[in-house]
């Protein structure tokens, strides 16, 4: 295969790339907390080989750079549950998994048998101590305040572990609620915990439809070059073996 097969194989990684990240933002339009994310490409210029005649332009290939996440908060919806909390911040709730510590903004929660508050997985809440929010089969009116911090009518709880991190980008996602982190986040000052709210998800999804479809139809654009292109090739090699 010559240059132009090679260029557009490039391209058809880089559109398939783009439309899987897009055709996730389409699946997790409805997960509460998700963050679209965006895939980067680059471009990568190999010289000509060889002494360069006047007018050679160096072969364009695209690379697959890095995804980069939105960071902007999704839509409040109120929903009166009192387990159900929403961040009105940048900061991210603490869970504990197998795993180990990971990071939400999917604050729909849930009272679990021995009473751990947990998220939907089953994982369980984090206070600001590093251990699991436990609610007492005796608290009825459970209210989380802004700064949150968990009490009941027979008193205090607990004050959940909200946390921040200076550069959000580096976080890792695990599945489309969790987040890794390789360093703890600093505890947020100002969590802005909201009680019987949830944040949706930040997908817009009219604009990623839109362009999932754009980037479906640019990949068979991409794809038919390529059959042109061999079906080219082949033809001129079967010319030259019937010249010899």
């Amino acid at each position: 295969m010559d240059s132009p097969g090679y260029i557009m194989l490039s391209r058809l990684g880089a559109q398939m790339r783009s439309t899987q990240v897009l055709a996730n933002n389409v699946a997790n339009a409805d997960t509460p907390g998700f963050r679209a994310e965006r895939a980067v490409f680059a471009e990568f210029l190999q010289p000509s080989a060889g002494k360069a005649a006047p007018g050679d332009r160096a072969t364009a290939y695209s690379i697959d750079r890095a995804t980069w996440r939105d960071t902007a908060n999704g839509a409040l919806s109120t929903t009166g549950n009192p387990f159900d909390l929403a961040l009105a911040g940048d900061g991210f709730f603490a869970v504990e998994t197998p795993r180990g510590e990971r990071y939400t903004r999917a604050g729909r929660f849930q009272l679990a048998g021995d009473g751990k508050l947990t998220d939907a997985d089953g994982n369980a809440v984090l206070d600001a101590r590093g251990t699991p929010v436990v609610v007492g089969p005796n608290d009825t009116r459970v209210e989380v305040r802004g700064d949150g911090s968990v009490r009941s009518e027979n008193g205090p709880i607990g004050q959940l572990r909200v946390v921040r991190f200076a550069d959000p980008q580096r976080l890792r996602a695990e599945g489309s609620r969790l987040y890794a982190s390789d360093e703890p986040g600093a505890p947020a000052e100002r969590p802005g915990v909201m009680q019987g709210a949830v944040e949706g998800s930040n997908v817009q999804p009219v604009a990623e439809i839109t362009a999932l479809t754009a980037q479906t139809r640019e990949f068979q654009f991409a794809a038919q070059f390529v059959e042109r292109e061999g079906e080219r090739l082949q033809s001129a090699v079967e010319r030259i073996l019937r010249r010899r």
